[in-house]
This record gives structure tokens, sequence and C-alpha cells, in this order.
């Protein structure tokens, strides 16, 4: 690698050829603030928070001093760097009053307040409200159409993170820069809603936005309702990734487990039991391996394409119609819970489904679409009354005064909180892969797994593949993570590039652990931390330890079959654990 040598602010170091000065900078330890900037998604140098002062070899000599933005900005042989004098310092000052001239500051109630990019850069750079320039200030409604977010385009700040999260890492589009100068604004095209767009609820334009023009629509208020509604069971399921990401809200460094403090908290805020969705998932392996399999030996229609994710599910309604025969007809982890809930456990305990509220708790915001679908009402009610973000039960939690910090772990209740090493792994790209496997290969092969570990399909490359000699049987998997990268695999499946007989999508890249509903991280963390790696790797380590790591095995799953559904993929079972989908098409 070709070193140059450089300095920075009067420091030399050696940099590699061909980075950026922000890169350099961060190299030698030095941060450099951004605001618009996202590694390899959104490079445009077009906050300028990110501005410095350079000066280049002009021959022996040194050039002048110039500007620069720093994140688009190449290093040169000989380049000196200044990233604190005082003329970057005003400069950074003045964009940020800019900025706030045409920002609407009611700070104290906007949900970002205390976890905002543009809150902290003005607080570290001096700047506060009063100091904003005074002038005409642009008016937008707030777009509340579509089921999961609401977009503020007064509070937006042009970053343009959302439109390249949403064109580049999700390959969809749907919202861009219209009008021009002052009138620039983020939107659909036409100024459409967003609810009349293929928008697909995925919430990674919330994860990315810096302040608070994104957010999820909030259900908390209602559920304090409902738990403090006596003639109401009210019961909770948390998704597998949450308790690899919650932690983060209250201070946990990213990667922290607090599944145990999770179940202590939510029974403090009063729900009357706390249950796993991961339970679920070993029942939706159940019940898609045994779909995988019938397909498999009887000619059915493959590949089998994973349902779990909602946001996928959606895609493929919008723009892949043609191929809704592969997805499994399962519903997803959250929708079978509720569905058992409100038909098995409810029978059980002598509770009337309209008198059962469940609520889940995800990572993912398309959960709030999902809830809402056809044909995802197994007892003649919804199978799932309310889907929370992660962000929104760290809300509860700080609204009712719980010092999660200081809770001791608790257990979550039987029989629905009962789950297995595969159930847990659902929430990382793979896990459902090699869930199903685990199980699959038993069911094919009638022999035990010695090692149950199928690592080919781990780790956060969007796009992976395996091929398994399964009882003299030659079995193609794939996996795919992020909507681009689906969209790349089910063309090649579609072109017969690639043939394979099972494929597991996530519409999030890196599966449910980076989820639209999970923590947001500031740009500096998410351009240099591996967060996805971080929160997948709680969950294999749950798996590892756990004493049961095979679905089939959960004696709670073998009790619900024994005492309601039979045998997976029974009439039963079939009516309560699957669904149906929608041709949409780009215009539906």
């Amino acid at each position: 690698m070709d070193m140059l040598n450089i300095k920075i602010n009067g420091m030399e170091f050696e940099a590699p050829k061909g980075i950026t000065v922000l890169e350099a900078a961060r190299l030698a330890n030095v941060e450099i603030p951004t605001l618009c900037f996202l590694k390899d998604i959104n490079e445009i140098g077009a906050c300028r928070i990110c501005i410095v002062e350079v000066s280049e070899k002009r021959g022996e000599a040194m050039g002048p001093k110039k500007m620069v933005a720093s994140c688009v900005y190449p290093v040169s042989e000989g380049m000196h760097i200044y990233t604190n004098t005082p003329k970057v310092l005003e400069s950074r000052k003045k964009t940020l009053e800019l900025i706030l001239s045409n920002h609407e500051r009611k700070c104290l109630s906007c949900v970002r307040s205390g976890n905002c990019e543009l809150q902290k850069l003005c607080k570290d750079m001096g700047v506060d409200a009063e100091s904003a320039y005074d002038g005409e200030v642009t008016k937008f409604e707030l777009d509340t159409s579509a089921p999961h977010m609401v977009r503020d385009n007064n509070k937006c700040i042009l970053c343009r993170r959302c439109v390249a999260v949403c064109e580049k890492t999700q390959g969809i589009g749907i919202i861009g820069a219209n009008e021009r100068g002052f009138r620039t604004n983020i939107s659909c095209a036409f100024e459409d809603d967003l609810a009349n767009t293929s928008c697909v609820s995925c919430g990674q334009c919330i994860s990315v936005c810096p302040v608070g023009a994104l957010y999820e629509k909030d259900n908390t208020a209602a559920i304090f309702e409902a738990l403090a509604d006596e003639s109401k069971t009210v019961i909770v399921q948390t998704a597998p990734a949450v308790r690899a990401a919650l932690g983060e809200e209250f201070g946990y460094p990213i990667g922290t487990d607090v599944e145990g403090k999770m179940a202590a908290a939510l029974r403090r805020l009063g729900f009357d039991k706390v249950f796993d969705t991961d339970f679920a998932a070993d029942l939706t392996i159940m019940e898609e391996a045994n779909e995988f399999l019938d397909r498999f030996k009887n000619g059915g229609k493959l590949p089998l394409i994973t349902s779990c994710s909602p946001g996928w599910v959606k895609y493929c309604e919008h723009y892949f119609p043609d191929m809704t025969e592969n997805l499994s007809s399962c519903k997803s982890p959250m929708q079978m819970f509720g569905a058992t809930a409100k038909t098995y456990y409810a029978e059980k305990m002598g509770i009337k489904p309209d008198d059962m509220v469940v609520v889940a708790v995800m990572p993912c915001t398309a959960k709030k679409f999902e809830i809402g679908r056809n044909d995802e009402n197994a007892a003649g009610v919804a199978d799932v009354d309310f889907a929370i973000t992660t962000r929104e039960l760290a809300r509860m939690i700080d609204r009712a005064g719980i010092k999660f910090t200081e809770l001791e772990n608790e257990e979550f209740d039987a029989p629905l909180g009962i789950s297995t090493g595969a159930g847990v792994i659902f929430g990382a790209t793979g896990g459902v892969m090699e869930a199903a496997l685990r199980t699959a290969v038993e069911t094919l092969t009638g022999e035990e797994l010695e090692a149950v570990e199928f690592t080919d399909v781990r780790g956060t490359e969007g796009i992976k593949d395996a091929s398994y000699d399964v009882a003299g049987t030659t079995i193609k998997v794939a996996v795919a993570s992020g909507l681009a990268n689906a969209r790349e695999l089910l063309n090649k499946v579609k072109s017969g590039e690639a043939d394979y007989q099972f494929i597991e999508i996530m519409g999030c890249p890196g599966g449910c652990v980076n989820g639209g509903g999970q923590p947001q991280q500031p740009g500096w963390v998410r351009n240099t931390v591996d967060i996805k790696g971080l929160r997948a790797k709680v969950l294999y380590d749950i798996d590892k330890n756990m004493p049961i790591r095979k679905s089939h095995e959960n004696p709670a799953i073998k009790q619900v079959y024994a005492e309601y559904f039979g045998e997976p993929g029974s009439e039963k079972a079939h009516h309560v654990l699957h669904t149906s989908y929608v041709k949409r098409g780009l215009f539906k």
C-alpha cells in the first residue's frame, strides 16, 4: 500500500494513498464532526460541517490554506491539515446557525431530544436557538399517511441520508429532493403521500436520520391505557433482536445482552405475562421446515423464500409480485405468537380473545404495517394489537420511572416464553436459515446432528450461499439482507443464473439486529463501528449457551402441538399459523 506523509494540526502522520482527509484524521485519532456523511452511502460533502483547512505542496513550497469538505477531499503527499483553526470553527458555527434558521426548534418535545446529532453539534460549537438567522421559514404539513412513521419536513436539514439509504441500501428510492434552492425538500415524487408509494415500511430512513424529521408512530400512550384497563389481559412478547440492543438506550455498550433486565422492566410496566417471540420463532421453524420438505419432496414451488420479515414481504409484493408463490405461507413469528396466544393460550386460560391485548416489542417499524394486513386474525380479531419498536419500549421504561440499570435479571413466563437457541438467532441474518436447517436436516436424515452450527450462512455479508449434502441429496441455500441485495439475488434466480431450493431474505441489512426500530446511533458510530455484527454476536452467544438449540426439541412446542395443533402443517395449524399475500405491483 502506497503511504503518504502528511501533517495534521502540526503532527506528522502517514496515510494510505487514496483516502480522504476525514479518514486520515480518524486514523490519527482526530474526529472531524460530520452531519450528512455516511460511509459508502452518502459521501456528498453537502452539509459542510466537516470543513477543514488544508495546504498542499506546490513543488517544494506549501500552497495557501484553503477550506475543503474533508469527507470528499483526498489526501496528497506533504499535505498539511488543520481541523480546529478559528476560521474552521467559525465556518462550522455559521453553517449550524444557517441550518437552525430554517429548522423547527421545538427541541424539548422532539422525540430525538438528547439523541440528536444537530443538537449535539450546536452544543459543541456554542450555538443556541437565539443565534440563528432570522428570515423566511418554510412550512410543511406532517405526512402521517403511512402506518409506521411520521415525516416532518419542518425539522429536515436536507442531509439526504434518508434518500441515500432508501436508494442504495434498499434499492427502492421512493424519496428524493423536490423543488430547488430555498424551497428544496425531501419527499416523494409529485409531493405524494408516503402511503401512496411502494414504501415497504422498513424504517431504515428513520435509523439514519440525524434529527427528528423521521420517526415511528408512537403507540405507547394506547398501551399505557390498556395496562390500566382491569378488564383486559395484556401480554407482551419481545423479539430476539430487542435484547441485543435495548441496553444502548440506557448507556450500555453496543453488543450488551439485557434480556433479564428487559423481562424485569416489562413486569414493572404492568404486563400480565411477559413472553418471548423466540417461542414463536421455534413454532415458525416447525411449520416452515415442514413446508420446505413438502415442497422439496413433492415438486412444490421452489425456491421456498422465508416470510419472517414484513418489509421484505411487502417488497416482494411490490417489486417481485410473480414470486409471491415462492414465499412461505407461514406467518412471521410475531404474528404466529399473537395467533397462538389468542387461540391456544386464551382457550387454555379461559380468556376471551376480545379481552386479550397482545403487545409486540420489535426491532422493526414494518411490524406496525404487518399487524394490519389481511389474513392475520386467526381468532376473528387481530393477532397482534400493538407493535412497538425497541425505542418505544425504552421511552415507556423512562416514562414509568423504572431504573433499568439497577434491575435484577428475571426470566420469561411459561409456556410461551420457553425457547431454544434456534429461536434466538432469528434476529441475525442467516439465523432463520440456520434454525430451519437444524430441524430439516434431522428430519430428512433421521439422525441427530453432531454439530448444529451452519456457519456458512452466518455473517453480515449482504449475500451468502451454501450447498449441503443431506441424505444423498444436495440442498442449495442462499441468504440475503438489505433489499438491494435481495433484488440482486432474485434477479439471478429469475434469469436462471442461480439455482437454490431455499432462500432467506431479511429486509434490513444484517437482519433484525439492524432493524428500523432499533436504537439510533450517530453517524460517526455508524461509520466506524460494526453495529450489526456486535448485536448479532449477542444472539449467537446466547444460542451457544442454551441447553436446547433445535426448535423441534422445545418442550413447549411439543406441548402446543400435542394439545392443540396436532402436527406441523395440519388443518388447524394452517388456519392459525399461515397467511396469504397480495400482488401489489408498483402503484398499489
